[in-house]
């Protein structure tokens, strides 16, 4: 399977294909009190700014860390505000007590958290928080739609095990694994579940960004939505865990 340098491979498919987060989310974690101007947020695999423009957006001051250069230098040019920071999460040296809230937006599978989560709990402020959630494309509680069952067919044929590590809504082990090592507490947990519709390009451009699809599966999906009638309703869960550091 590729590694993470597959974003990087296609970093302007990545800024135009990857769907916002939903409002939602951003709702729940303003009455949480956790984004106000002022607010010092370190992002840990911020890709081109998905999250980090409302994080931007709500007056924060971001520091973003994204291994990819070309991914961190489109993330520069459309929030110029942010610090960008090239570098891998367990790399980059982040400074003791700076930051009041650490973020991980659909990238904490890639992250060795015996490595990361010590170093983001000294660089977080007593108290400061971590906020972790990822994206499941595709919502197993809604009824199978025919594209869906496309898609499964697709994974379905793949040789060898599915990658390995808990799933995107495995959020019970997620957080067995985030507070190991008793640095973060729970604070909330929930399933934040949204819809977006797309046509045959955006299938496969979204779909072009997901690591471990080969380019002629791509070239499946968006020939099964073109059959379809051109667009497809996508049925997607982001779970998100709000740690606090103890």
């Amino acid at each position: 399977m590729p590694g993470p340098g597959h974003f990087d491979a296609h970093a302007d498919v990545y800024e135009r294909a990857r769907p916002p987060y939903p409002p939602a989310l951003w709702e729940r974690l303003r009455e949480l009190g956790l984004l106000a101007p002022g607010v010092r947020v370190v992002e840990l695999g911020a890709g081109t700014g998905q999250a980090t423009g409302p994080l931007v957006d709500a007056g924060t001051v971001v520091t973003a860390v994204e291994p990819g250069p070309a991914l961190a230098e489109r993330l520069a040019r459309r929030l110029p505000s942010v610090t960008a920071v090239v570098g891998t999460a367990e790399e980059v040296p982040l400074p003791a007590a700076a930051f009041d809230l650490a973020v991980v937006a659909t990238a904490v599978h890639w992250l060795d958290l015996g490595v990361v989560l010590p170093a983001v709990h000294r660089a977080l402020v007593p108290g400061g928080h971590l906020l972790v959630w990822r994206t499941a494309f595709g919502d197993p509680d809604v009824p199978v739609t025919a594209f869906r069952r496309t898609v499964a067919e697709i994974t379905g044929r793949r040789p060898g095990p599915p990658r390995p590590g808990p799933g995107e809504l495995d959020t019970e082990e997620w957080v067995r694994r985030l507070t190991a090592g008793d640095r973060f507490a729970v604070r909330h947990v929930e399933h934040f579940r949204w819809s977006v519709e797309l046509d045959a390009g955006q299938v496969r451009d979204l779909f072009t960004t997901f690591s471990d699809w080969t380019s002629a599966e791509v070239d499946e999906a968006a020939a099964a939505v073109r059959a379809l009638g051109g667009r497809v309703l996508e049925h997607y869960v982001t779970p998100l865990v709000v740690l606090r550091a103890v």
